[in-house]
This record gives structure tokens, C-alpha cells and sequence, in this order.
């Protein structure tokens, strides 16, 4: 696929003649245009509903959490956004009072009726009962699920009448004033400032909403935000236009060098520049990795991650080849605080339940793959492999952990031969009851998934198990396994924020159709995590953690494979970038320098 993107408003962006002091020097050159790609396809805009990274990029840059994270602080450390200061918190940890900052406003929209429409509190509290109410079944309810005093029960009066009270008063939102908000919870929770740091608590208008609401209430299609871009166009799973928004307040780019010693370049580039500088980003969605390859090599876009089939092309023993930087090309590279797990969907008649067979079949299939060597083929080493539930990087690791399960298809056959899975004439092994055993791998229709399903395939006639692809779009897979209707899959999950909390509560029964993808159950490990979850990071949760991993390991309902490495490229044009462990894009915080692009060609 070829862009056709920019040359022309860039070369007039390096030769124009500058302008007087103002806002136009110091605000957004709608000259200059960031040239992206996503390697899967977006699923729409709605804060509530969409649940990919690839919308919430879209969802980052258009609308607005009162919290953020510092763009050079390693590790992430949380900062304020639309909020005028961190949360004050009462001493026993029950109480957060936010205050907003003034004069903060929506892009402009036909809904306002040609007025200025300011942000307030309540447009956070309106957003905030949008995750609970039941005609939206949003997946994000775990944010404040048993937390927020009155919540869960204005959210269960809205399932008993059909329709969510907007109007009702909520015990745990207090609106002090306009721009004060007090949050009561019924426990001391030790995140909640990392909660509002994450996007499915961005402030929503209530009148977009209601004007532009489809029929389950959602604005997929129609996102207003008060962030520093608004969408222009939309061509779904082909390509997303945005512009700088007018109304953005703005911010100055102030933030201090770390340790890296390529800190310091990005702060001679960008200290003191008025954000955002870049007028519009143009987005454009390339499933196949050579694609994306040929058009960064072809200076047609921007910034690229080069996903493990693509990077030994530009990076040799972690490191940019020289002909590369060479050229000045950069690359920005980090172990993502994600794990990429492989799941059994426990509710499935097949590999599902727990009785002794069913947890025989599901720790056999665990054995027989061979993670290292995943590594190896299908991420070209970009990866390492993972033993716990929470990577590194992320608060609550245990580097010294071992799982119960290991690669090892003798002891795998052998349990198959014990619990009664035996060979049929076809050389496969049958259900105990002598019923057909087909396991069903799910993975998406591209390139990368056909990896996957290869090397499954490959560990399932390790131990005789037939196995049957199943390729699927992207936004096709979320639907599905949401409603718990794929057997197996490798789910990758990305830190919302850098706390164990956020993995562990993916195993959690109460996050089932939210995103506890392999429809886990269990009681034990729901005592323990709502244990944990009233906890402070320390030795005594840690210890709570390891303990669930264990009944995770003894049920056999996932195995933990491994944490990516992230390596983005930047072309040469490219000034201040830097790839965040938790924002999901930096568009705000870099520049692009219109001399340099200007000149630029093919790499």
C-alpha cells in the first residue's frame, strides 16, 4: 500500500516566511503532518466501549483523563492532566478531592449550538456512570466496580428499571463546585490516581451523547473531546485523519532528562516549545509487516514499530543497524509491560470445567508448547519469556518465580494417556468418552497470526490433538471472546497502569465479559484478589499474588508466555520522541522538523 502523504505542504512549511509572534509560531503548524500506521484495525472512538490499543490511540490524543503520566519519567510516574494538582487524600485513604483546572474546553461542535462548551466535574461523573450503565455494557466497569460508594447500586436500580438514571445523585461522586469533585470509596484504594490516568475515565460531553448516540448509546462514530486533536475522517480499517483542536489550551514542553543519555538530545529539541507543534496526524492501517516496512523505508510514514518479524531488518543484537543511524534514524526500544498469555476458555465443553480430565487436557496442551522457541520464530527473539503473571517493569514482578508448568511433551503425553485420551486410528486422540477432541485455535488473519497458528499446530501434534485454525479480524476477536465464545487464544494485555493490580485482575471472576478473556472462575482466587486489591504494594501482597498464580497453575486456565519488546523507528525528521511505557502514543509531546523533512527521501 502507498501513501501519498505531505512532501508538498512540508516544503512549504520549511521555506515559509516566519510570522510574526503569536500563536501560529507558537501553537500547531497545520503544515506539518505525523504519518502513522497501525498494524491491526481499529474498532471506533467511545471511551466506554472500545477496549484495542489501536482505538485507544485515537481516544489518547481526542479527549482528556484528569491524570496522565510524565512524558521522560522512568518508571512512570503519574502527573496531572486536566486536574489542577495530584489528588488530596484523606488519611485513611477513602477520600480523593480533584480539582480541575479553569477554562478548559470542548472542540468545537454543532451540538453546542456556536457556544464555548467548558469542562466541569460533572462531565466526569456523567463519563464515569456511563461505564456502569447496563444498556452500554461497557468493558471497563472494573475500574470502580465495589470501589465508589453508591455506585454499584445506582448501576444494579439501572438494570432493575431498563434505563440508567443520569440524573440520580451518587453518594461517592460529591460535586463540591463546578471544578471540585470528591470521590468517597468504600475501601482505601491505593490506584485510583492510575485510574484516572486511564482512558475510559476521559471526560465525555453528556450532549454529544444524546445527540449522536447510536442505539445501545454509544458515539463510536462522533468523538468531542477537550484533547489536543479532533477527528476529521474516518474510512473504517483503512485510515483515520486528525487536526489539532482549536480550543486546546496548550501546555509548554518542561520535562526534565532522565538517566538515558539520549534524554538530553530530546531536551535540547523540545524545552520550552508551546505543545501541541504538530497540526495534523494521519493514521493509516497496514495489517502486513512488509507493508509497513516498505513505507517507512519509503519516507512515507513517520513512525513505525518494528513487531518481531520486521526487526532484524533495522536492528541487529538490540541495537539500530549503523546504515540506519547512519542516516538519522532513531529507535526507541523498551520491554512492554504487557504479558502475552495463552488461555483456555474455561467455559467451553471442550477444554473448559474443572474436573480431573478437563484440567489433564488443558495442562498437557500447556506442556506441549515450546515458548522459547515461539520466541525464537515467530518475535525473532523481540521477546522474553515469562514465568508470572505480572512483567517487569510493572510494580509486584517476582523475577525468582517458577511456574508449575514447563515445556515437557513426554510428561504431556503421559497425562493424556492417563486421564484416558486415546489414539484413534487417524493417529489422534479422542475425547475419554471416545467422542472427536478438536481444539480450536483462534488468531488474526494476517501474517503474524498465521505464525501463531503454525507453531500451535505444530505443539498440538506434539501430543496428538488435532487442531483447527481459526482466523479472524482483529475487532472480531475482541467481540467474540468477550462473550466467552473462543476455545484458545495468545492474548496479549498491556499495562492501563504500572501496577500488579491490572494483571491480576484479569483472572478475576467479576471481570468476566469485561476482560477476563478465558472466562476464569474461581473462588479462592477471587478471595484473594479482593484481598489484595485493599492492599499497598509490598511483601504481603506480593505474597497473596504468588498464591494466585499457583491456583491458576493448578487449574491449568492459562499459561504466561511472554513480554514483547517494543522498537518504534523514527525518521530522521522526527525531534523529541520517545516511547512511553504506558501512553499508548506520544503525538503531543514530539515535533517535526520541516527542513529536514523537506529533504528527506527514501532510506
Amino acid at each position: 500500500m502507498k501513501l501519498k502523504w505531505i512532501s508538498q505542504a512540508l516544503l512549504a512549511a520549511a521555506l515559509a516566511v516566519p510570522a510574526a509572534p503569536g500563536f501560529a509560531t507558537e501553537g500547531p503548524d497545520m503544515n506539518k503532518v505525523l504519518r502513522a500506521v497501525f498494524p491491526a484495525p481499529e474498532t471506533g472512538f467511545d471511551p466506554a466501549l472500545v477496549r484495542d490499543l489501536y482505538s485507544g490511540n485515537v481516544v489518547q490524543a481526542i479527549y482528556e483523563t484528569l491524570y496522565t503520566y510524565d512524558y521522560m519519567a522512568r518508571p512512570a510516574k503519574v502527573a496531572t492532566k486536566t486536574a489542577e494538582a495530584l489528588p488530596e487524600i484523606s488519611p485513611d485513604g477513602k477520600t480523593y478531592t480533584i480539582r480541575l483546572k479553569k477554562g478548559i474546553y470542548f472542540a468545537d461542535d454543532p451540538v453546542f449550538g456556536g457556544k464555548k462548551r467548558e469542562l466541569t466535574v460533572e462531565d466526569y461523573v456523567y463519563s464515569f456512570k456511563r461505564l456502569f450503565d447496563p444498556k452500554l455494557a461497557s468493558p471497563h466497569m472494573w475500574l470502580f466496580e465495589g470501589k465508589v460508594k453508591g455506585l454499584d447500586e445506582w448501576a444494579e436500580a439501572a438494570k432493575k428499571a431498563g434505563k440508567a438514571d443520569m440524573n440520580a445523585k451518587i453518594e461517592g461522586f460529591e460535586v463540591v463546585d463546578k471544578y471540585t469533585l470528591k470521590i468517597h470509596l468504600k475501601q482505601t484504594e491505593f490506584n485510583l490516581a492510575m485510574i484516572l490516568a486511564h482512558e475510559p475515565t476521559v471526560a465525555v460531553a453528556r450532549e454529544v451523547v444524546e445527540k449522536y448516540g447510536d442505539a445501545q448509546g454509544g458515539v463510536m462514530a462522533h468523538p468531542v473531546g477537550t484533547g489536543p486533536y479532533r477527528l476529521t475522517k474516518w474510512v473504517r480499517g483503512a485510515s483515520i485523519s486528525l487536526e489539532a483542536n482549536p480550543n486546546y489550551r496548550g501546555k509548554i514542553w518542561d520535562f526534565e532528562p532522565g538517566s538515558d543519555p539520549e534524554d538530553q538530545q530530546l531536551v535540547a529539541e523540545m524545552k520550552g516549545k508551546r505543545l501541541p507543534r504538530i497540526g495534523k496526524v494521519e493514521i493509516a492501517v497496514m495489517v502486513e509487516d512488509q507493508s509497513r516496512w516498505l513505507s517507512f523505508q519509503n519516507n512515507e510514514c513517520d513512525l513505525v514499530e518494528l513487531q518481531g518479524p520486521l526487526a532484524p531488518k533495522a536492528i541487529v543484537d538490540g541495537k539500530l543497524r549503523p546504515e540506519f543511524a547512519a542516516k538519522g534514524v532513531r529507535l526507541s526500544r523498551i520491554i512492554d509491560p504487557e504479558i502475552s498469555y495463552y488461555y483456555w476458555n474455561m467455559r467451553d465443553p471442550v477444554v473448559g470445567g474443572n474436573s480431573k480430565e478437563k484440567i489433564a487436557l488443558r495442562r498437557a496442551i500447556a506442556m506441549a508448547h515450546n515458548v522459547d522457541e515461539e520466541i525464537r520464530i515467530v518475535w525473532n527473539n523481540e521477546a522474553v519469556a515469562l514465568q508470572y503473571p505480572i512483567p517487569p517493569g510493572v510494580v509486584g514482578h517476582d523475577p525468582n518465580y517458577k511456574s508449575m508448568l514447563q515445556y515437557d511433551p513426554a510428561a504431556a503425553n503421559a497425562l493424556l494417556d492417563k486421564f484416558g485420551y486415546k489414539k484413534g486410528k487417524d493417529g489422534y486422540r479422542t475425547m475419554p468418552d471416545g467422542k472427536p477432541l478438536v481444539i480450536k485455535y483462534t488468531a488474526r488473519a494476517d501474517g503474524q497470526g498465521q505464525q501463531q497458528s503454525e507453531m500451535w499446530k505444530k505443539s498440538f501434534d506434539k501430543i496428538s490433538v488435532r487442531m483447527e485454525g481459526d482466523k479472524r479480524p482483529f475487532p472480531d476477536i475482541l467481540k467474540a471472546e468477550k462473550e466467552c465464545q473462543l476455545m484458545t487464544r495468545t492474548n496479549p494485555w498491556i499495562a492501563d497502569y504500572p501496577d500488579g493490580d491490572n494483571f491480576m485482575m484479569l483472572f478475576a471472576g467479576k471481570n468476566i465479559h469485561q476482560n477476563n478473556n478465558g472466562c476464569f472462575q474461581n473462588d479462592e482466587y477471587d478471595k484473594l484478589y479482593a484481598q489484595s486489591a485493599s492492599m499497598p504494594a509490598g511483601p504481603e501482597r506480593d505474597a497473596l499474588y504468588r498464591k494466585m498464580a499457583r491456583i491458576m497453575e493448578v487449574y491449568a486456565s492459562n499459561r504466561i508466555g511472554y513480554a514483547r519488546y517494543r522498537n518504534m523507528l523514527a525518521q530522521p525528521h522526527v525531534q523529541g520522541y520517545k516511547k512511553h511505557p504506558i501512553l499508548h502514543q506520544e503525538w503531543l509531546y514530539i515535533d517535526i522538523d520541516p527542513k529536514k523533512a523537506a529533504t528527506s527521501g527514501k532510506l
